[in-house]
């Protein structure tokens, strides 16, 4: 049971009204954010149409404000817009839908005059703006908006997508829209598609940027953002009606080879019974297998084979694209569709082909997703001098997996970063060198036998001799 002192809405139910009140007036003293919140509740309290109002005249302070948003009040402006959107949702919408529509369009357009006044590198202010515009299609729904009317404001709320705020905003109405708005939109569209932006004369050019091309104009950056938002529209209304050739239209033929898009093409195309098709657009993907392949791409072809009833062509390639990359799902999946007891030995087979990988980082990591920590450890050990100390990124985390149960190849794997840091002189790496040093001398006491291996103190030796004036290093180490 709970204390009477927990916070929590029933302990402080008990305090009564008036003394929530009185400390509710004491907390949001000094505090904006509490105080536009508390006005926000009364408002709503009152009815949703003040609650409407409050929003209304908030969402225009924010819009106009032109104080830069950094991190530092980056989180009130997001717990604030937030509570926007909240009553938006929570007590406007419900009593008022197309009010609630207004106030949600509105609501979207503050994102751009915003992102050009802040610092969202966390991501968290789009978010906010990716949740608005997901609750559109909702309250457009029960709006009951005129079909060509919200097509017509989807259009305009598209030219205004600078940032990536409106992101699926096609797919999000379909439901409101329904064939007769996504046609009017569809319509629309191919008009502006037909409408190049006027290049005016030479003279009235304005540049807006400079690279190593030279000026970029206003007018060819408007250019490209229509073609941008035609192109995108497209392929998103032919998804939504459900035509899988109208969204193979917006690709050109050489496009279409891309492997990414090609794997797009091919899973319409099986959505929609055309598994043969599919496996032509997967076919002709040019994909060039001495570099990274896409895994979307892999994963199309293995789906599209299976479709087709090609089981034993779908297995051959997931082992290939395990081979290829040592990628652990591709294995698994290949397991678990081979018959009993076959699966063991397939498996042995893989750890033998990982173990021999020329890649030694790539066969560490696999064995660490696997997982199979004897196997890593045994690798480490037995493929030492492969051990590249610049890759802390795996390193770190290999040794930290291994030091309990296998302390000698977690202390190689330390070794080698320490190594790396000292020998390329990487100063702003001491820190860590010296916290790896430190592991080094703990997992010591717990290796019996080094082998063929420095002992812990033959090692400090070498280090000294080596590296006796990285007196940075030193001072970190003691």
């Amino acid at each position: 049971m709970a204390s009477k002192t927990t916070l929590n809405a029933k302990n402080l139910e008990t305090l009564g009204a008036m003394r929530l009140a009185e400390l509710l007036i004491e907390i949001s003293t000094g505090s904006a954010v509490a105080k536009r919140r508390l006005r926000l509740e009364l408002a709503g309290a009152k009815s949703p149409k003040e609650a409407g109002r409050e929003v209304a005249k908030r969402l225009t302070s924010i819009a106009r404000a032109r104080s830069f948003v950094n991190w530092q009040n980056r989180k009130p402006l997001v717990t604030d817009l937030e509570s926007q959107l909240r009553a938006i949702r929570e007590q406007i919408a419900p009593a008022d839908p197309t009010e609630g529509l207004a106030l949600l369009w509105r609501f979207m357009q503050v994102a751009t005059p915003l992102f050009e006044r802040r610092d969202d590198s966390s991501g968290i202010v789009i978010g906010v703006f990716h949740d608005a515009c997901a609750l559109l299609g909702e309250i457009a729904l029960a709006a009951g908006t005129p079909a060509a009317a919200l097509a017509d404001a989807a259009l305009e709320a598209l030219r205004d997508n600078g940032y990536g705020q409106y992101d699926g905003l096609i797919a999000i109405l379909t439901p409101a829209l329904g064939a007769e708005g996504l046609a009017h939109l569809k319509q629309r569209i191919e008009v502006l598609a037909a409408t190049p932006v006027p290049v005016p004369p030479k003279g009235e050019w304005e540049a807006v940027a400079y690279g190593s091309g030279g000026a970029t104009y206003a007018h060819q950056m408007e250019e490209r953002a229509r073609q941008s938002l035609v192109g995108m529209a497209l392929k998103d209304i032919a998804d939504a009606m459900g035509d899988v050739d109208a969204f193979i239209a917006q690709y050109d033929p050489a496009t279409r080879k891309v492997p990414k898009i090609a794997a797009e093409i091919a899973a319409r195309l099986l959505a929609a019974g055309r598994a043969e098709d599919a496996l032509g657009f997967i076919e002709r993907a040019e994909v060039d297998n001495s570099r990274w392949v896409s895994h979307e791409w892999q994963d199309a072809r293995i789906e599209v084979l299976e479709a087709l009833d090609r089981n034993d062509e779908a297995q051959a390639f997931r082992w290939a694209c395990f081979e290829r990359d040592l990628s652990p799902d591709y294995l698994r999946t290949f397991l678990k569709r081979l018959p009993d007891f076959d699966d063991v030995e397939a498996e042995e087979r893989a750890m033998v082909y990982a173990a021999a990988h020329p890649g030694l980082l790539p066969a560490l990591g696999f064995f660490l997703d696997w997982p199979s920590p004897d196997r890593a450890a045994r690798l480490l050990i037995d493929r030492h001098s492969e051990i590249d100390g610049n890759h802390y990124e795996i390193l770190t985390p290999a040794a930290e997996a291994l030091s309990e149960r296998y302390p000698l190849a977690a202390t190689l794997a330390l070794r080698a970063m320490i190594d790396f840091t000292l020998t390329a002189a990487r100063s702003k790496r001491y820190g860590y060198a010296a916290q790896h040093f430190a592991e080094c001398a703990e997992l010591a006491s717990r290796i019996d036998d080094f082998g063929a291996f420095e002992t812990h103190d033959v090692y400090v030796a070498r280090l000294k001799a080596q590296h006796g004036r990285k007196y940075s290093f030193w001072e970190h180490s003691s």
